[in-house]
């Protein structure tokens, strides 16, 4: 029904029904990935791997698979039957966690893995529905508010099931899978009753398209360099969100919250208000470049909140839980941008007809991969380092060096901006 009918509901509602929606898909999403994070897997390894480590990185390898192959997938992809395709993925992902429960371990770990492959790509479909348009910024902000929110809310009710529900470790994904497939199908449905950009947000934000492995190859080498200290960056910022987000239950266990559920979500609580509020602000920044150097500002600034929060924490000048508060706040201002502004604002300013589902993709396959290679070497290492020691490390180093591949790539994208213009002739732009 997407863009089939002449009646275009108010501006506002049609905004609000989007946001709504794509907010609650993607943290219903959620509950088919994060809540196995929650639990503990009493010391049990596989092939000398800590088995929740084990679980992580099968599922990550499923994921980073997915974000490969959905290059391709959300570059091509046309707009009939998005909807039904979420629903389906995330039906495979849901019987995935039927067989972790019945299966007893460790031979129930490839049904992690084969969960993570139909995850991978709903962010893409959900995003589909949101570029292109005037309040592109507003709409991503709040989905890129739904896996701050999801990631906690979700995993507190996991451990929830868990403590009073008295559910094993192994039934509880699947459990909390349950309360939200329902949901699930109605905003589904919900979304896909989204209306189309219209000509107006075309004429400000440029035509979106699917994309051809020629048009795919035109886009790379065109900002090759910019997008290399990107990617980086965003590897970077992978790294640390993934490791906090799957092991927040075991540094908050060190950290003397293991018996309380609602601290996933307290503490993931302000990143979504603060990103939501920040990045929805970008709407009233017109002129698309200016709105591209504030997205890099934006990741810069969390980098520089993650570093400096986690260097008062170190100096006992912050307690445990405003420590993990404020480095998630830092961390997401750096990561949001990456899953819709930046690339949204990338294509509007140089004018480049294509998708920013494609290059988000390009950026989140070398981020999982990244984040997947190291859980490997903390593992394999034999590192005698507690989980919270180790993410501090990680945040020291990835802020350090993603503070100095933004600057550059700020260089990059205002010199590439001055060169660009008055625009050049091309296949695939859209002038």
């Amino acid at each position: 029904m997407t863009g089939t009918s002449s009646y275009r509901p108010p501006a506002w509602l049609t905004t609000l029904l989007a946001a709504l929606s794509a907010f609650s898909v993607y943290t219903c999403m959620y509950a088919f990935r994060k809540p196995f994070t929650a639990a503990g897997y009493d010391q049990l390894q596989f092939a000398g791997i800590d088995y929740k480590i084990a679980l992580v990185i099968a599922q990550t390898i499923g994921y980073t698979i997915s974000k490969f192959a959905g290059i391709r997938f959300i570059a091509e992809m046309k707009q009939e039957k998005r909807a039904t395709g979420i629903i389906k993925l995330i039906a495979i992902a849901w019987i995935a966690l039927l067989f972790f429960a019945i299966v007893p371990a460790p031979f129930n770990i490839i049904f992690l893995l084969l969960n993570g492959i139909p995850l991978g790509v709903i962010y893409g479909l959900v995003f589909s529905y949101l570029e292109g348009r005037r309040t592109t910024e507003l709409l991503g902000a709040v989905l890129a508010s739904s896996f701050i929110f999801a990631s906690g809310f979700t995993q507190s009710v996991g451990r929830h099931v868990i403590l009073s529900w008295n559910v094993s470790q192994w039934w509880m994904p699947w459990i909390t899978g349950l309360l939200f497939f329902v949901p699930l199908i109605f905003f589904a449905w919900l979304l896909d009753r989204s209306p189309a950009p219209d000509l107006a947000d075309i004429s400000q934000r440029t035509k979106r398209q699917p994309m051809t492995k020629k048009a795919r190859r035109d886009f790379i080498r065109t900002f090759f360099p910019g997008l290399v200290m990107l990617i980086i960056a965003y590897i970077l910022l992978t790294i640390v969100r993934d490791y906090r987000s799957n092991f927040a239950a075991d540094m908050w266990q060190e950290m003397g919250y293991g018996k309380d559920a609602s601290v996933f979500t307290r503490s993931e609580l302000p990143a979504s208000v603060f990103v939501l509020l920040l990045m929805s602000l970008l709407m009233l920044v017109r002129k698309n470049i200016h709105a591209l150097l504030i997205n890099h500002l934006v990741i810069f600034t969390g980098f520089i909140t993650a570093l400096g929060c986690t260097f008062l924490y170190l100096n006992n000048q912050l307690s445990p839980f405003w420590w993990m508060t404020l480095s998630g706040v830092g961390l997401y201002m750096g990561y949001v941008p990456f899953n819709c502004m930046l690339f949204e604002r990338m294509i509007a300013s140089f004018k480049y007809v294509s998708n920013a589902g494609f290059i988000i993709y390009v950026a989140d396959s070398f981020g999982y991969l990244g984040s997947g290679v190291v859980l490997l070497l903390k593992n394999f290492m034999h590192l005698d380092i507690s989980w919270t020691n180790f993410f501090i490390r990680i945040v020291i180093i990835s802020s350090v060096l993603g503070i100095m591949l933004i600057i550059f790539s700020a260089i990059y994208f205002s010199s590439k901006y001055k060169k660009y213009f008055p625009p050049l002739t091309a296949k695939y732009r859209y002038v």
